[in-house]
This record gives C-alpha cells, sequence and structure tokens, in this order.
C-alpha cells in the first residue's frame, strides 16, 4: 500500500471511528474538547506509523488506545494542580492495562451509550443551532472545519470559530456527560432531531451557492439519523425523521438535470428514484407507526413522501390523502412553511382555485416576507389560471429572493416562458 492510499484509508477510517472514539474519550476525561484533542493527537500518531507499518487490524481499538495513553498524561498533568485527578488518573492507567490484550474491547466498551451521550452534548440547547450545525457535523459527522465551511459556504474561520466557542459554552455551563431524563429527554431530542434534519436540508436544497444538492450533507444526516435510530430503537419519532430523509434522498438522482437545472417533483423520472432508499424509508416508517408515532411531526411528513414514493407515475399521487396528512401536520405543527406546502397539496388535490386562496392569506406574512417560494407557488398557480402577466412578476420577484444561482436561473427562465 502506497502513503496516498495509506492517508486515504486513515481518512476512511476517521470517518468512521471518530464518534465513537470522541465519545468513549469523553467518558474518561469529561470534556469534549479535550476529548477531541486527544483523539486527533491519536490521528497524528496513525498518520506518522501506519504508512510504515500497515493499517492495523482494528484501526478504531488502535485508536483508542493509543488516545488513552494521551489521556493518562493529560490526567497526570491535571494531578498537579488538583489531587483529586491523581486518583481517576490511576484508576485509568490500570483499566488501561486490564484493556491492553483484548484492543476490541478497549472500543467497543459501552460505546451505545458514550455515542448517545454525544449526541445529546452536541445539540445541546446552551449552544446555538449554528453551533450545535457545527459541533454535531465535527464530533459526530468527523468533517474537518475546512469541510463544514465549505457546505455552508461561510469562511473557515467562522467555523472554527463556533466550535471553539460551543466547546468553551459546555466547559462553562458544565454540561454533564449524561443522557437526560423523562421531560428533558423529550425537549433535548427534539433538539438532536432538529439538526439532523438541518443538516439534510441544507444538503437536499442548499439555499446558497452555485449546485442546488450537496449530498455529502445527506449523506452525513442520514447515517447520524441511522446511528441514532439505532441508539433509540423505541423512540418513534426518530424513525420518523429517518424515513422522511430516505424517501427525499431517494429522489436526488433525479432532481438536478445534466446541467444543473432542477427538475420539479411532478416531473421527475421516477425510475431514476432510488428503490434502496425508499424501501428503508417505507421500513422506518412503519415502524415509527408501530410505536404509536403516526402523528409525529417527521412521521407526518414522511408518510406525505411516502405518498409520492409509492406513486410509479405523478398521475397517480393521491394528493387528496396528501392534502389530508397535510390538514393534521398544520395542527400539529403550525407554521407559515406548512400552511404553504398544504396549499400546494390542496391545489392539487382540489384545484388551484383554492390553493391560491390558502396562498394568498399568506401574503401578509412577515416570516414568508423574503422566502422566495411563495412568489413561486403563487406564480405557478396563477400560471394554472392563465394569469399569465400576474405568473410573470411572481417569478421574477422568487428569482430575486433567492440566493441560489440555479434556483435563480431556473425562475428566470419560468418568467420568460409563461
Amino acid at each position: 500500500m502506497t502513503v496516498s492510499d495509506t492517508h486515504r484509508a486513515i481518512d476512511a477510517v476517521w470517518r468512521i471511528e471518530s464518534a465513537k472514539l470522541i465519545a468513549g474519550l469523553t467518558r474518561i476525561v469529561r470534556d469534549v474538547g479535550l476529548a477531541e484533542d486527544l483523539a486527533q493527537d491519536a490521528l497524528l500518531v496513525a498518520l506518522e506509523k501506519w504508512p510504515e507499518s500497515g493499517v492495523p487490524d482494528n484501526p478504531g481499538a488502535w485508536l483508542m488506545a493509543t488516545a488513552k495513553h494521551r489521556a493518562i498524561d493529560a490526567l497526570r498533568r491535571m494531578s498537579r494542580i488538583e489531587r483529586k485527578q491523581d486518583l481517576v488518573g490511576i484508576e485509568l492507567e490500570a483499566q488501561h492495562e486490564r484493556a491492553v490484550p483484548d484492543l476490541d474491547a478497549a472500543i467497543d466498551d459501552n460505546v451505545g451509550d458514550d455515542l448517545l451521550r454525544l449526541v445529546f452534548i452536541s445539540c445541546h440547547p446552551v449552544l446555538s443551532t449554528e453551533a450545535r450545525l457545527a459541533l454535531t457535523l465535527r464530533l459526530l459527522g468527523g468533517l474537518t472545519t475546512d469541510e463544514i465551511a465549505r457546505a455552508f459556504l461561510v469562511p473557515e474561520p467562522t467555523i472554527a470559530q463556533r466550535i471553539v466557542r460551543a466547546k468553551r459554552t459546555l466547559a462553562d455551563a458544565k454540561v454533564r456527560f449524561e443522557v437526560p431524563r423523562g421531560s428533558e429527554f423529550t425537549a433535548r431530542l427534539s433538539s438532536v432531531l432538529q439538526v439532523i434534519y438541518l443538516v439534510f436540508n441544507e444538503g437536499y436544497s442548499a439555499t446558497t451557492g452555485d449546485d442546488l444538492l450537496r449530498p455529502g450533507l445527506c449523506e452525513d444526516a442520514l447515517r447520524l439519523g441511522r446511528i441514532l435510530a439505532g441508539l433509540v430503537p423505541d423512540e418513534a419519532e426518530v424513525h420518523g425523521l429517518v424515513a422522511l430523509m430516505e424517501i427525499q434522498a431517494s429522489r436526488a438522482p433525479a432532481r438536478v438535470r445534466p446541467s444543473g437545472e432542477p427538475v420539479l417533483l411532478l416531473e421527475q423520472n421516477r425510475a431514476r428514484w432510488d428503490q434502496v432508499l425508499i424501501r428503508r424509508g417505507l421500513a422506518a416508517l412503519a415502524r415509527a407507526e408501530e410505536l404509536g408515532g403516526a402523528e409525529g411531526s417527521y412521521a407526518l411528513q414522511a408518510a406525505i413522501t411516502a405518498c409520492h414514493a409509492r406513486a410509479v407515475v405523478a398521475d397517480d399521487t393521491d394528493w387528496k390523502r396528501i392534502a389530508t396528512l397535510y390538514d393534521v401536520l398544520a395542527k400539529k405543527m403550525p407554521s407559515p412553511v406548512v400552511e404553504l406546502n398544504r396549499a400546494v397539496a390542496h391545489a392539487m388535490a382540489f384545484g388551484p382555485a383554492r390553493g391560491l386562496r390558502l396562498v394568498d392569506a399568506l401574503m401578509k406574512e412577515p416570516t414568508l416576507k423574503g422566502y422566495h417560494l411563495l412568489p413561486s407557488v403563487r406564480g405557478d398557480l396563477l400560471w394554472k389560471l392563465g394569469r399569465i402577466g400576474e405568473a410573470r412578476a411572481e417569478f421574477e420577484r422568487a428569482a430575486s429572493l433567492t440566493r441560489n444561482s440555479r434556483e435563480k436561473e431556473f425562475l428566470l427562465a419560468r418568467a420568460r416562458t409563461v
């Protein structure tokens, strides 16, 4: 294996093992910032040694054992400041010595509990939404600051500062390395799911830049969702979110033309939809429903996407069921964006005039003032009703509001051709 091959292998190992590594180290040192530093130190040692010695049979366990050595050294240094830490260091050293003969145990011990704790720390409500996104992708997604910055099209120093501040905030707030219980668990889980879905959405429909899709972010969000579903298998909303992401991701191959131009849902070649992802999504939705979560917000959205997935051609879509599901969702999770999507469903099920009445009721909604999809939807409904001049003006307004260059080109093209 060449040096470049080894480096690629190390990068792959890091993406797979880093979250487990940082989670296990956080349990030991009780500081997520220090845990990440120790994990990075182990990675540097691997970059130095593996090109010569080769990648070990169990690279995750090798990294954990190396990082534990560093943890012992760190705790010994800390013991000079605080005598109490010396006892912890001695105990850790004893644990480490006992674990050395079995490197598999070093990485697998308590790994599920540790990962779940790390998930809840990364998405702690003491952090801003931007900080949660950055820290989650860094600690659980294994992305570098440069990769996160490129994904969200912001300067790398901005992401680096968010991560540093997030770790400092967690330390200052003395956030405990534990899974919350009762009502706090429910509230924190909601934050976790929100962060994962925000990551997915930015990949599925990029808000800025030259590309409509950022597949890497979708893949990261799906991986995090699947991990979480394995860690809390009895939480219906987790399965609902996974179902929603799996089914939405199945459309990715058909959503963009080779030129980069977006393809509307009803015009997509459904033969290009990923049937494996659809099957996984439908299975996750069935699991959410079995657990009594059919009316959870993510499960409802997944049920809507399932209606599209089950239709072999666009004309087979059960729009009346979709409209009904949106009616339930609007009561469960009232928001202007849900109401806009509900208007589209009612237009498809009962005619564009009905949809337009619902859209017009949203025109003075302040939170939608700069939302380009509002005039885009209104333009489409006006076009269907034969009000061409008004439709053209709405598409032009939508183009002026979007920050994504592909969407802007698409909307201007619609304005020219209506």
